[in-house]
């Protein structure tokens, strides 16, 4: 019953703290990419709490920033792993991780969102690298890429980059093919001399890698070993990254639940 008395009253559940996981790395450049990826998210998504850990190497690990959030009260964290194909770590590592948190803290309420990839969101971001660094759209039809990844020995993560290269070659490519750091083959190198070998006159090296390391500087190597004309950086911080994680937060968190009372 409505009074003249009574106040509006709203309650809005809290949204999610959102946990970037990240896998780490002993390259400091890993962790610093990772740092500069959240700055952007808190940027873009403004009162959003935005939190990062790690897999391992890094501080702090993804156990600790869990256990903090609870001591804090947080009753609601979206953990979304900053990985670009659902593979060992997306499967295994990480729900045993978060399961074991929420454990040890059974009023947080854990959720793993989906992995980044595949989405048009890094495709775009693929073409910012390769526009960076030196092609145009005019360039299209004429240079070849490799579509360079860290590497997995899940059937299915090769299989998503193989199909990512299939429709990337519809987009006004030449050519794409598919080339992994570790696991799997054809390696960057091989790639490159693949295209050259079918008469494509520029090469390009597009890494679909989101932070610096280890296998993208195995990326980097093959590609000058082979004589590829450009090569990208990684994904990085590309805005077109930061947009697609806050797309996966918000299909993860469950919408806010409202109760508005008129008076």
């Amino acid at each position: 019953m409505r009074g003249p008395g009574r106040a509006l009253l709203t309650y809005r559940a809290a949204r999610p703290v959102l946990l970037v996981v990240a896998h780490g790395s002993r390259d400091p450049r890993h962790a610093a990419t990772v740092r500069a990826l959240t700055r952007r998210l808190r940027a873009l998504r403004p009162g959003l709490r935005v939190e990062a850990g790690f897999l391992d190497f890094n501080t702090p690990s993804v156990e600790s920033v869990l256990d903090r959030l609870a001591r804090e009260d947080v009753r609601d964290v979206v953990a979304q792993p900053l990985l670009l194909t659902r593979a060992f770590h997306a499967k295994s590592d990480i729900p045993a991780v978060l399961r074991a948190a929420a454990e040890r803290g059974p009023r947080l309420r854990i959720r793993q969102a989906a992995v980044l990839g595949p989405s048009p969101l890094l495709g775009a971001a693929l073409e910012r690298r390769l526009y960076e660094a030196g092609l145009t759209a005019a360039d299209r039809s004429s240079t070849g890429v490799v579509l360079a990844s860290a590497g997995s020995s899940d059937p299915e993560a090769i299989a998503v980059i193989a199909e990512i290269a299939r429709e990337w070659r519809h987009t006004g490519w030449c050519a794409v093919r598919p080339a992994f750091a570790s696991a799997s083959l054809p390696r960057t190198a091989d790639a490159v001399r693949a295209l050259r070998a079918e008469g494509v006159r520029r090469v390009a090296v597009a890494p679909y890698v989101i932070a610096p390391g280890r296998l993208p500087d195995r990326i980097a190597a093959g590609a000058r070993e082979a004589g590829a004309d450009v090569l990208a950086e990684v994904l990085g911080a590309a805005p077109e990254v930061a947009s697609l994680l806050l797309h996966r937060y918000d299909s993860a968190a469950a919408p806010a639940r409202e109760l508005v009372g008129h008076g």
